[in-house]
């Protein structure tokens, strides 16, 4: 039977077979997905592990039939494996690993990964297959008519709301007895603090998460910062390009206005190069970090090696500043591992300049074009964001330097005075790891970091604060005004008023929201002083992380007042300014003109 005769046979039942394994599709994985939480959070019987596995291991064999299936009915087949070339490749993952277990009696992915020494393998690939088919899942549902609706939101309010459901979800799970070490579980407040810290890549901590957490729970704070840096809409937009035909208009549109793409046509492509560039730098960084642990530095095995080496890389790129160290990287001995300092910094600083930067001056295709046209250069954004990160670094890195040199420097030599200021001075813009005691700075120290902090990193990136870009344009706005000219002149190009007037309202919002909720903070905390308060409520409005080590003793209304801030400082305020605003009815009318006296 040729293949045109095999279509038309296949042809009258194709609409009711794929309708069926849509639905078998929903139902296995919502059920997969609910089998892995419950076994993983509560069930602790190694009998009834054991056919929960069982069970989940026959609906990943059913959606490598259902895979094989859509092959079948598909009528032009090798354009459909090329399109779903990843989900091919993770079925026939999941076909050797069940066919060695049950057949050939040898667990394939069990004996691959123990051989290196990586506790729960099995655990985890089953953890990421139904990931991937939750995905997937998502994706589907985003291509039904029943979910259009929720493609007529704004794209912040889909912003906003893709964060609280991480968030939400993140709490659920971490609540679970398994997720810690002690007994009870976790309480709520707790639960939904970390989880919104991790979503926001803040890095404030109530509980030690090296300690206090068990493997498990460790694995859920760390896809809580990978999709929190880059946001659950990059990855979702990204799967569906990835493993469908591609994603609509309207996808193209939200992508647009969330990344700050310069057009639509670039978003797609952007979004793409997105993600492979940060799996490609977080791999690298892992391995550097690999590396670079020191000898004094002992791990239990060499999993445990390997998934702290993960772990901190990507903590470090999304720049969320969670360690599982108790006290970061001041604890003994990585403490004096300068070179994995050096390495953890670059990674902060790659995640802080924003990944349109990243991949104006660091892609391929942009080194290529510059190498054959050496005139070009680079575009006015990635200018004005490495300019000014590199005047920001060496202003901190500067004045740690001098501030601290007698008090926590001062039992260090020149060079390594000079690499702690440095990492101090990338990380407290946006990441909040420390290699000093934060309690112990100086007052100017602290009032420094405060001004850093709330700067924070650049536009498009994983980190918070009103973004370098935003400081960059008040302070050419103010030099325009004090020098009498009519516009604000950058790089040979006029920036248009109305940017100007979207920093000053970013840095309006920015100010009223710290100010207001550190007046809240004095009233539900009063035990500690404000300024200790105002550095809190800083570095959470921010998503910095550092701290002076009064989080774990916030009251409960303080915890809520940071986990507000930790939210609104990620999503940014003017994303939910303009997520809540009514548009204007019309602006084609303008009032005559009036002064009125400032200053």
């Amino acid at each position: 039977m040729n293949t045109e005769s095999l279509n038309t046979l296949l042809y009258d039942s194709k609409l009711k077979v794929y309708a069926f394994m849509r639905r078998t599709t929903y139902v296995l994985t919502l059920v997969s997905i609910g089998l892995l939480i419950y076994a993983h959070g509560v069930v602790e019987d190694p009998a009834v592990l054991q056919w929960l596995y069982y069970a989940i291991d026959g609906i990943l064999a059913i959606f490598v039939i259902i895979y094989l299936l859509r092959i079948l009915y598909t009528f032009e087949r090798v354009k459909f494996l090329q399109r779903t070339w990843f989900e091919g490749l993770l079925m026939g993952i999941i076909f050797l690993n069940q066919f060695s277990t049950y057949i050939l009696q040898y667990p394939l992915v069990y004996n691959v990964f123990e051989r290196v020494d990586i506790p729960l393998s099995v655990e985890m690939y089953r953890i990421l297959v139904s990931l991937y088919m939750l995905v997937l899942l998502i994706v589907e549902l985003l291509e039904t008519k029943v979910h259009l609706k929720t493609l007529r939101l704004k794209p912040g309010i889909t912003f906003l709301m893709s964060f609280l459901f991480l968030i939400l979800l993140g709490s659920a799970l971490l609540m679970m007895p398994k997720m810690v070490t002690t007994e009870g579980g976790m309480r709520f407040i707790d639960a939904v603090f970390m989880a919104t810290s991790a979503s926001c890549v803040t890095g404030l901590a109530v509980v030690d998460p090296g300690t206090y957490f068990t493997f498990a729970g460790q694995v859920v704070l760390l896809i809580l910062i990978q999709l929190g840096g880059l946001g659950i809409l990059t990855f979702a937009t990204f799967f569906a390009s990835l493993m469908r035909q591609g994603v609509g208009i309207k996808q193209n549109v939200a992508m647009y206005e969330l990344l700050e793409s310069e057009s639509l046509f670039s978003t797609k492509n952007l979004l793409r190069k997105l993600i492979f560039m940060t799996f490609l730098i977080e791999g690298v960084g892992a391995v550097v970090i690999f590396l670079t642990w020191g000898r004094e530095t002992e791990f239990v095995s060499l999993g445990s090696k390997i998934f702290f080496s993960v772990f901190h890389a990507v903590s470090a790129f999304c720049n969320a500043g969670i360690s599982l160290y108790p006290e970061g990287f001041y604890t003994e001995p990585v403490r004096t591992s300068y070179i994995l300092h050096l390495a953890v910094a670059g990674l902060i600083i790659f995640g802080g300049i924003g990944f349109p930067t990243i991949i104006d001056v660091l892609s391929p295709e942009a080194m290529r074009s510059r190498m054959s046209k050496p005139w070009k250069n680079w575009r006015l954004l990635s200018r004005i964001t490495i300019y000014t990160s590199a005047a920001l670094i060496t202003l901190g890195t500067v004045g740690f330097f001098l501030l601290e040199y007698f008090n926590s420097l001062s039992h260090l030599n020149f060079v390594e005075a000079l690499i702690t200021s440095f990492f101090q001075s990338v990380t407290t813009r946006t990441a909040g790891f420390n290699t000093v005691d934060i309690s112990a700075l100086t007052v100017p120290t602290l009032l420094m970091f405060i001004f850093l902090m709330f700067i924070g990193a650049s536009p498009g990136s994983t980190g918070g604060g009103i973004k370098t870009t935003t400081f960059a344009v008040i302070i050419l706005s103010v030099v325009t005004t004090i020098r009498g000219k009519r516009n604000v002149e950058v790089g040979n190009r006029s920036i248009p008023h109305v940017v100007s007037y979207k920093a000053f309202s970013i840095f309006t919002f920015a100010a009223v929201l710290n100010i207001f909720f550190l007046f809240i903070l004095t009233i539900t905390d009063a035990q500690y002083d404000i300024f200790r308060l105002a550095f809190e409520q800083v570095s959470a409005f921010a998503t910095v992380g550092l701290s002076t080590g009064i989080t774990a003793g916030l009251s409960d209304m303080g915890k809520c007042v940071l986990i507000i801030s930790m939210f609104l400082g990620r999503v940014g305020t003017l994303t939910l300014a303009l997520a809540i605003s009514t548009r204007a009815a019309t602006t084609a009318y303008k009032y005559p003109e009036t002064h009125v006296a400032v200053g």
